[in-house]
């Protein structure tokens, strides 16, 4: 089987990840309801940069700040990830992958000047919201150092 083919799987399996959302989930929505209720505006499942595929759970482009809400599963949380027996070897190499990509969004990101927020789905959406909020608060970092004057 190529790496790019995806094994066979039941019928249920099947049926349950196909429901799995892509953006709206409960976190996120918890995330986004708290952020708001603090006053903040963002824009939702957006490309922070122009030509960028990979988007971003809220972006703040006046700060520079993308956010990611990420799936304990489908981004192998060190708490709570789990890993399918079945066509586990398939499994093991997409999860990876996902990590993978997520590491380089961030690099590229933060190459382009921007700052990284990563939730947990199983993070209090409170404490959370105190995590993005201390960087939208934080002064941007320049390579310019201090001000001369």
């Amino acid at each position: 089987m190529a790496s790019s083919e995806r094994p066979s799987t039941d019928p249920r399996t099947s049926a349950r990840m196909s429901r799995q959302r892509r953006r709206d989930t409960v976190p996120e929505v918890a995330l986004r309801r708290e952020l708001h209720r603090r006053g903040r505006r963002f824009f939702v499942d957006k490309a922070p940069l122009p030509g960028m595929r990979r988007r971003a759970d809220l972006v703040f482009p006046r700060h520079r700040v993308a956010v990611y809400v990420d799936g304990c599963f489908w981004h192998s949380c060190p708490q709570h990830a789990t890993f399918p027996k079945n066509n586990a070897e398939w499994w093991a190499a997409k999860l990876a992958a996902n990590v993978q990509r997520d590491r380089d969004t961030d690099e590229r990101l933060q190459t382009a000047g921007w700052t990284v927020v990563r939730v947990w789905e199983h993070e209090d959406p409170i404490t959370a919201a105190t995590r993005v909020e201390a960087v939208l608060s934080s002064p941007p970092e320049t390579d310019a150092g201090p001000a001369q004057g």
